[in-house]
């Protein structure tokens, strides 16, 4: 069976197709997530916000001109709800407190250095300006292109390479 395009599938649902709706969720719903999530979206908030995400999208769906991918103007949406979340918090941060996944005891040095560089990678990225954290999470998570991230965060393709080039460099600097 040919997979349609996002283009074809908004086409579809326009038309009426329910069908399409469901296979854009399908398809965009777990990067939507992992990305809210790592713009600094709650874990209890993250399945509303995406929620919230395509309840928006598919009610605007005759503003989206097609002129940047369908997934980007998705990830523009969350991007947008998370930051309205972070408002409504007034930057009030919350961490929870959750069992941590058991550390693997066949090498634990090494899960524990694992462990310890991913838990300084984290807070590294929760200190990048937001833009630079965005950028990054966009291209380095979701692995959009620049011209996508740039129609998702509302700025141009070379601003956003800079921005992706700023945060690896910070990054690298912190964590090693």
């Amino acid at each position: 069976m040919i997979q349609r395009t996002d283009e074809e599938l908004v086409v579809s649902y326009r038309a009426g197709d329910e069908i399409a709706a469901d296979e854009l969720v399908r398809r965009h719903a777990d990067s939507l997530g992992r990305y809210v999530r790592a713009t600094g979206a709650m874990p209890g908030e993250v399945e509303d916000l995406v929620q919230e995400a395509f309840f928006r999208a598919f009610k605007a769906l005759d503003s989206w001109r097609g002129d940047a991918p369908f997934r980007a103007w998705l990830f523009r949406i969350g991007a947008n709800l998370t930051k309205d979340a972070f408002r409504r918090q007034k930057g009030r941060v919350v961490v929870p407190i959750d069992d941590h996944d058991m550390a693997d005891s066949s090498d634990p040095e090494g899960e524990a250095g694992a462990n310890e560089i991913e838990a300084r990678l984290m807070a590294e990225l929760a200190r990048l300006p937001r833009l630079q954290r965005d950028v990054f999470l966009l291209r380095a998570q979701q692995g959009l292109e620049y011209s996508a991230i740039s129609t998702a965060l509302g700025t141009t393709p070379g601003a956003a390479r800079v921005h992706y080039h700023n945060a690896v460099k910070r990054l690298k600097e912190k964590v090693q």
